[in-house]
């Protein structure tokens, strides 16, 4: 199987983007595929830690944990991203990474496929 590496590039309020990349990523996972994830902008939001489900609206940190359980799922945030919208290090999830852009560059030159998802 391949690795695919998707890059969200999430605009501001009413973005789908997130949930259609955590889905297409768990989808590529179920299929026997490596997935990397990058989020920068608004999507690093998706890494800070302690989030709480709301009924009836989108809550990905479940889904999130099994995808990271699975051994063929990693999920780096934009450090500076992050820092920018007051996530810190000791703010962010278990299983995240936090780096510069260049990690996201090098998944992309080792990836059999590429998506960017987002970016106004």
């Amino acid at each position: 199987m391949g690795k695919l590496t998707i890059g969200v590039f999430s605009s501001l309020v009413g973005s789908l983007s997130l949930d259609f990349a955590v889905k297409l990523a768990d989808a590529a996972i179920k299929k026997g595929h490596k997935v990397d994830m990058w989020v920068s902008g608004n999507a690093t939001m998706l890494s800070k830690k302690g989030q709480r489900a709301f009924k009836d609206y989108s809550a990905l940190e479940k889904k999130l944990h099994e995808m990271f359980a699975s051994g063929s799922f990693q999920a780096t945030a934009c450090e500076a991203c992050a820092e920018a919208r007051g996530f810190h290090k000791e703010d962010t999830m278990e299983g995240w990474k936090r780096h510069s852009m260049d990690w996201y560059l090098a998944s992309t030159f080792s990836a059999d496929r590429v998506l960017h998802i987002g970016g106004d």
